[in-house]
């Protein structure tokens, strides 16, 4: 769909790049073109390639095969520094400021303005800085600490030093996630100035309507590897959603092997409003039954993640009602939820679901230790170890010395080691977000024959994901969220690959605004 497209000339080109990690190949011979005065998106599931391409293109990263080209001419990015001389700027997703100096002294950080020998000149900076501020209309004095801003007003600060650097290309990488919608429009108002001076702005969102109202170009990653180039105008949320997901009709015929029971667990109402307004979870109502496979699916940004942590009380301001078999659970928080019979396997394995510096035995059992105390305060390692043995052995999790520390491992097996030590606290209901992510295709199988396995044994398993395959070969029935809302729910035999789709693009609906 690359056709007439003169009206911006490219200023960037990436050819045939390739970026492999230590054998994984993160990045797959993309060929991208950023045009002048023109807003370039890129959208793709986490783990696409986004922000690995990005990073490429701000000399952070360099690839390991390919050629980059900049008006005409191929040039070498090995540093950030290279990126700057070239006059490209990246506003970086995880903001990077010093908390401990002055908005201005961020701003003009590695390129002081100076009184010759007399040194910085603060009241220069601070006077220029202001002015940046001032344009994006931030309501920050250019002297405050960097740490005592709100979080919004840090992205704010990150975008004023981006644009201070007078930059040809400008990256910005989930550049609202912190922001109010007040603040979302003063960015845009800056986006089309910068677009009129001819930048060119490479624009990386989950936010599906923020793309078709400010972008004039999209490029789609799946799995490393661009599915979609086109000018936003000829497409719709449908065709963007297809090339990230992928649009290979596929027989997802589920083989139901085991009898489901009653209702086991439900939520009702259950409603997260977002620190800067809106809802992250909007008034989900659902349940499960005993031995049943609920999955959940939607897109980045969904509300997928956050429902989860609603139900396992890891936010206090919350509001909704959990029950289990029948009956409310009142407590509010982590620890007594998983007494009443609530596991959850986070998305984040290694930051949230693994402690790193502790071996494969200690991570398995550091949740259910309360099972092996005797006399009121002895832990009896007899009872500890045959426990760890046998969730060992019923995982089939690799680990010829578990008392090796759980990095030793594969990502596959640190996954089964997180499921372990769910699954060793005794649940009911068990919550899996993204279970296959970031684990190889054997490993996924493992865990998938796992899920199924747990089910037969009368467990009631939630499990969240962006992949459409998965969802619809392990569904017992498919919840849909988009935009934080539950959609549609739909019965496995029931469920197509249109109308999944169909509904996870619902929430995104949005009429184009010229840019």
């Amino acid at each position: 769909m690359e056709t007439a497209e003169a009206e911006h000339d490219v200023i960037l080109e990436l050819r045939d790049i390739t970026k492999v990690y230590s054998g994984i190949v993160a990045v797959k011979k993309a060929n991208l073109k950023l045009r002048r005065g023109a807003v370039n998106v890129l959208v793709g599931e986490n783990g696409a390639g986004k922000s690995t391409l990005m990073r490429i293109i701000a000399g952070v990263e360099q690839p390991t095969l390919g050629e980059i080209w900049m008006d005409g001419r191929k040039i070498e990015l090995g540093s950030p520094a290279d990126a700057v001389r070239h006059g490209i700027g990246i506003v970086f997703q995880e903001l990077n400021l010093f908390g401990n100096l002055s908005v201005a002294e961020n701003i003009f950080a590695t390129r002081e303005i100076t009184r010759g020998l007399m040194g910085i000149d603060h009241k220069a900076q601070v006077a220029r800085a202001n002015e940046f501020l001032n344009r994006l209309e931030a309501g920050i004095s250019a002297d405050t600490l960097a740490e005592d801003l709100p979080i919004g007003q840090q992205q704010l600060v990150e975008i004023a030093r981006a644009v201070s650097l007078n930059t040809k290309i400008l990256i910005m990488d989930e550049p609202t996630s912190a922001l109010s919608a007040a603040e979302v429009d003063v960015l845009f108002r800056v986006i089309r100035e910068l677009k009129a001076q001819g930048v060119a702005i490479v624009y990386i969102s989950h936010r599906l309507e923020e793309l078709m109202t400010i972008g004039d170009y999209i490029t789609v990653l799946k799995d490393g590897q661009i599915t979609g180039h086109a000018k936003v105008k000829d497409v719709d949320t449908r065709w963007i959603v297809r090339s990230m997901i992928g649009s290979d009709a596929k027989d997802f015929a589920k083989s139901v092997d085991h009898q489901m029971g009653e209702e086991i667990f439900r939520v009702e109402d259950m409603v997260l409003p977002r620190a800067h307004g809106g809802m992250a979870v909007d008034h989900v109502s659902l349940s499960v039954r005993k031995g049943e496979i609920l999955g959940i699916y939607g897109l980045m940004g969904a509300g997928r993640s956050e429902l989860f942590e609603c139900i396992m009380g890891r936010h206090a301001h919350a509001r909704g009602r959990v029950f289990i078999e029948g009956r409310e659970v009142k407590a509010r928080d982590t620890t007594r939820r998983i007494r009443h019979g609530l596991a959850l396997i986070p998305e984040d394995r290694q930051r949230e679901g693994l402690v790193q510096s502790m071996s494969i035995a200690d991570n398995l059992s550091m949740a259910s230790l309360g099972r092996f105390v005797k006399w009121g305060f002895h832990i009896s390692t007899a009872l500890e170890r045959s426990a760890i043995g046998a969730a060992i052995k019923s995982l089939s999790i690799k680990a010829r010395n578990p008392d090796l520390e759980v990095t030793s491992m594969s990502g596959g097996n640190q996954q089964k080691v997180v499921i372990g030590k769910a699954l060793m606290t005794g649940p009911k209901v068990l919550l899996m977000d993204e279970p296959s992510r970031g684990i190889d295709v054997g490993a996924k199988a493992d865990v998938f024959r796992t899920m199924r396995w747990l089910a037969g044994e009368g467990l009631a398993v939630l499990f969240s994901t962006s992949d459409l395959e998965e969802v619809m070969a392990l569904s017992d029935r498919i919840a849909v969220m988009s935009n934080g809302r539950l959609v549609t729910v739909l019965d496995r035999a029931d469920a197509t690959e249109d109308k999944v789709i169909a509904a996870s693009a619902e929430g995104h609906k949005t009429k184009r605004i010229s840019a």
